[in-house]
C-alpha cells in the first residue's frame, strides 16, 4: 500500500514478558481521518504490506473471540497476547498459536502496527516495530 496523507497520528509500545510467553501492549491514536475499524499487528518489512500477526482492536467482529473494541480517538489502549492471540500469517510461514514466530518478528523489524480506518480500509497509520535497544535489560 502506498504512503497515503492524514493529519492521523498514534504510537504502540510493546513489552515482551521474561518468559516470552506473552506480549504486553500499548495502542494510541488521535485525530484519524475515517473512523477507527481495527487494528493489527502485521508481518512485513518496511514499505511492504504483509499479513495480519494478532489482532489489537476490532469493530468489525472479525476478531478471535475476546478481541476488544476500538474506541474513537482520541483513545489509548492496553493489552496482552499471548499464542491463543497469534493467529498467523500462514501464508508467510506463521501458524495460528506461535508467538515465538511472532515476538521473533518484532526483535527483527520486520513487523508492523497498522490502525485501518472507513476511509483508508487498508490503513490510515502505520509504524513498524523494533527492538528499542534504548531500554536493553
Amino acid at each position: 500500500m502506498p504512503a497515503i496523507s492524514t493529519d492521523g497520528r498514534g504510537s504502540f509500545r510493546a513489552r515482551i514478558s521474561n518468559d516470552g510467553n506473552s506480549i504486553h501492549y500499548e495502542l494510541a491514536y488521535d485525530r484519524l481521518e475515517g473512523s477507527v475499524t481495527q487494528a493489527h499487528i502485521h508481518i512485513g518489512q518496511k514499505s511492504v504490506n504483509g499479513g495480519i500477526a494478532a489482532f489489537l482492536c476490532s469493530n468489525l467482529g472479525n476478531g478471535p473471540a475476546g478481541t476488544q473494541a476500538c474506541p474513537a480517538p482520541p483513545a489509548r489502549i492496553t493489552g496482552v497476547i499471548t499464542a491463543a492471540d497469534v493467529i498467523g500469517p500462514g501464508a508467510q510461514g506463521v501458524a495460528a498459536g506461535e508467538l515465538d514466530e511472532l515476538i521473533e518478528a518484532l526483535r527483527d523489524g520486520v513487523a508492523y502496527a497498522n490502525v485501518h480506518s472507513t476511509l483508508w480500509p487498508g490503513g490510515e497509520i502505520r509504524s513498524q516495530l523494533g527492538h528499542d535497544h534504548d531500554h536493553d535489560d
